[in-house]
């Protein structure tokens, strides 16, 4: 049988220690999951071969020492008849079934251990298929977990450089509202600076034409020969 020759291979296997060396371990898992519910499958019409050999084998073996008993009782009574002769041929016949059943014995040594063998070998294949579609179900909960985690990632960084643009967009509007404010003081500045300025000019020009206006009236008087009038300091 070739499941049984695969008997130390199955149940030396180490799932935990064969995931750890798994580059893509999903992949990997489902790959191995198929081969084992293939092996399961047949460990399992294997496992009812050897048991119903190992129930034939039983039946046999107890029908021989069934029959070693039944010699070994026609023996003592063909004895206590007084035939010698009868009671040779019953244990003859019982020495036969008792190496028959040397053989028989054997056989159902061997089907008692296939037997056992394969009800491990199941065992123990249930066991690495509940292991891995445990871990399956475990990886592809991380696989989702890293998923939301990149979204919550670009997400943020998203909201970072919007919320690092809007800052920037603040600081140059500050920027532009300082600039503006010392423009229009810079030109608050220069109208006043201009109007003192035009002021003064205009006072001063005002002087100059009013003196320039006395003197040629005063001129034009002497030309006339009209003395300028007094003024109250004695002054013409």
């Amino acid at each position: 049988m070739g499941i049984i020759a695969r008997f130390k291979d199955i149940m030396s296997s180490n799932i935990n220690a064969l995931l750890d060396k798994w580059e893509d371990p999903e992949k990997m898992i489902d790959q191995y999951l198929r081969n084992l519910q293939n092996d399961l499958q047949t460990i399992k019409s294997e496992t009812a071969s050897v048991m119903a050999e190992e129930k034939a084998s039983k039946r046999k073996l107890d029908e021989c020492d069934a029959e070693i008993a039944k010699m070994q009782e026609y023996a003592v009574k063909a004895v206590s008849g007084g035939d010698d002769a009868a009671a040779k041929q019953f244990l003859s016949k019982k020495a036969d079934l008792e190496s028959q059943r040397e053989v028989l014995s054997q056989q159902y040594t061997l089907a008692c251990e296939n037997s056992m063998k394969m009800r491990e070998m199941h065992d123990k294949v249930e066991q690495d298929i509940s292991t891995l579609k445990s871990k399956r179900e475990m990886l592809k909960a991380k696989v989702k977990v890293a998923e939301t985690q990149k979204r919550l990632n670009d997400m943020t960084s998203a909201t970072s450089a919007l919320s690092n643009m809007n800052k920037f967009d603040e600081m140059e509007e500050k920027i532009n509202r300082k600039l503006d404010e010392a423009d229009a003081m810079a030109q608050l500045n220069s109208k006043r600076d201009t109007s003192s300025i035009d002021a003064l000019t205009s006072k001063y020009d005002d002087g100059a034409k009013a003196a320039a206006v006395d003197a040629e009236l005063a001129a034009l008087k002497a030309s006339m020969g009209l003395a300028a009038p007094a003024t109250e300091d004695g002054t013409n």
